[in-house]
C-alpha cells in the first residue's frame, strides 16, 4: 500500500541518478520518476560530465524537485557517495540512469515501508527487460527477507531497489571505493550482515533494469565482481566456502531466468 502523499509527516525521500552520456535512457528514467505518484522525494542527478545530449535532455525535463551536478568524477561509485553527500532527505535511494520505477507507485510503497520507524531499510524484486524493450522480461530477480549468513551463499538484494534511511550512511559510512565493481554489495553486506540494520523485505517488483551494465556486460566482469564480493567477506571476517558461494550463485541465476514470466508479487 502506498504512503499518504498528502501525510506532512511521511518520510522524505533522496532519490538519486547517477549518470554519464546516457542519451539513449535517461529520458525513460526522468519519465518514470515525474510520473510517482508519491511526491514528498528531491531528485539529484549526478553527471560525469556527459559529452553527448544527456545534460539537454536532461534540461528539457525541468521539476521543481531536481537538482543537477556535472562535472568529471572518478566513477559510479565516487558519483554515488557525491549523491548520497547532498542528499537532505530521511530516506536515500538510487535509480541507474537505464532503469526505470516498476510502476507509478514505487516510491510510495517504499516511502510506506518505511514511515515504520521499526525500520532502517527496505529493499524489493527487480524485473531485468530487454535493451531495446523493456515491456520485454528476461530475468526475474526474486529476492527475500534477509537472514544472517545469506550474503556468504552469494545472496543479496537487488541495489536499485535498496532504500535506507541517511542516518545509517552517517552511521555506518558510504561506498567503499577499493571495490571497483562489488562496491554496492559491500556496502549492503557492512549494513545487513555486519551493522545488522533492521530490514524490511516488500515482495514486489519495484524496479525494471535494463541489461547491459557496467557489472554484467561480460564474464570477465562478472567474475570480477564476484571475486571482489570474497574479498569483501574476507575483509569483514564473515565465514564463507567458496565452492558452496558459487554454487548458490549459480542456482539463484538460473532462477532468475526461469522466473522471467512471472508476475510481480
Amino acid at each position: 500500500m502506498a504512503a499518504d502523499t498528502a501525510n506532512p509527516s511521511s518520510p522524505r525521500i533522496s532519490l538519486i541518478t547517477v549518470c554519464w552520456n546516457v542519451e539513449q535512457t535517461i529520458a525513460d528514467t526522468l519519465r518514470s520518476i515525474d510520473a510517482q505518484t508519491y511526491r514528498n522525494f528531491e531528485h539529484i542527478i549526478i553527471d560525469g560530465g556527459s559529452q553527448d545530449s544527456t545534460l539537454a535532455i536532461i534540461a528539457s525535463a525541468p521539476a521543481e524537485n531536481r537538482s543537477v551536478l556535472s562535472e568529471v568524477d572518478g566513477g559510479i561509485y565516487e558519483a554515488m557517495n557525491k549523491g548520497i553527500g547532498l542528499a537532505s532527505g530521511d530516506i536515500i535511494g538510487f535509480l541507474n540512469a537505464d532503469d526505470t520505477f516498476e510502476s507509478n507507485d514505487s516510491l510510495g510503497t517504499v516511502a510506506a515501508a518505511l514511515d515504520d520507524e521499526a525500520y532502517d531499510c527496505c529493499y524489493g524484486d527487480l524485473v531485468y527487460v530487454s535493451n531495446r524493450h523493456i515491456d520485454r522480461k528476461v530475468r526475474y530477480w526474486k529476492s527475500r527477507a534477509f537472514k544472517p549468513g545469506f550474503f556468504a551463499r552469494g545472496w543479496c538484494p537487488p541495489h536499485p531497489t535498496f532504500y535506507v534511511r541517511r542516518t545509517i550512511y552517517e552511521r555506518f559510512g558510504r561506498f567503499d571505493l577499493r571495490y571497483r565493481l562489488a562496491a554496492d554489495v559491500e556496502l549492503m553486506m557492512r549494513f545487513l550482515e555486519v551493522a545488522r540494520i533492521r530490514t524490511v523485505y516488500i515482495p514486489q517488483v519495484l524496479v525494471r533494469m535494463r541489461l547491459g551494465g557496467a557489472t554484467n556486460k561480460n564474464v570477465q566482469n562478472i567474475s570480477r565482481q564476484n571475486k571482489e564480493v570474497l574479498r569483501a567477506l574476507a575483509d569483514h571476517g564473515l565465514k564463507v566456502s567458496i565452492s558452496m558461494f558459487w554454487a548458490f550463485k549459480i542456482v539463484n541465476r538460473l532462477g532468475q531466468f526461469l522466473r522471467r514470466n512471472r508476475s510481480q508479487g
